[in-house]
């Protein structure tokens, strides 16, 4: 998800690729593409660039009775599991049809990659692509920060991280993994 800051901020739901090694700050550098017609792209403009990309995880609700320590004293509530990464930098629009139809590609190549008959771009006519590229901008932001939040119940005693990942197991199993694996008492959440 894309936050563009402004008068009224902005939110939008973009598939990113990742170009690691690359970038001023060697953090690597994200490229996407949007609409032409999504006034997004004109408002990161108008804005000078600044954004916030959140790449979201598993999240699952923990229900207090999931927790051993709820039989002992009752002082327990109900909380949200989460786990979520963050972007920042000052992206910049891109306009030509050769970064265009690579980023395209490359995108492409990275969502097909798992399927028996992998679909690419130049499977399709050159003279319809050609007209697509006209109806997309792209944005390339050098990462200039990464910060990965998560609440997974490490705040949690084991027992009762233990109860939270068997009540997520048939939920939210993802979560649940996560819970399972960060089983830590005494590890402070963000």
């Amino acid at each position: 998800m894309l936050f563009i800051p402004g008068a009224a901020p902005t939110a939008d739901l973009v598939p990113f690729a990742l170009y690691p090694g690359e970038g001023a700050a060697g953090l690597g550098v994200l490229r996407a593409h949007i609409a032409r017609a999504n006034p997004a792209w004109r408002t990161l403009v108008e804005g000078g660039g600044e954004c916030l990309v959140v790449f979201q995880g598993p999240e699952a609700y923990i229900s207090p009775s999931w927790y051993a320590s709820k039989a002992v004293s009752h002082k327990v509530v109900p909380t949200w599991n989460y786990a979520m990464v963050q972007v920042r930098g000052i992206a910049r629009t891109v306009e030509d049809a050769g970064w265009l139809r690579r980023q395209l590609g490359d995108l492409t190549a990275m969502q097909e990659s798992g399927l028996p008959e992998p679909w690419a771009v130049s499977d399709a006519p050159a003279d319809f692509v050609d007209g697509l590229l006209k109806a997309i901008v792209g944005i390339e932001i050098p990462i200039a920060s990464i910060v990965g939040k998560w609440k997974v119940s490490q705040n949690r005693s084991t027992a009762d991280a233990e109860g939270v990942a068997a009540g997520l197991k048939d939920r939210a199993a993802e979560m649940a993994a996560l819970v399972a694996e960060r089983i830590a008492p005494g590890v402070k959440p963000d």
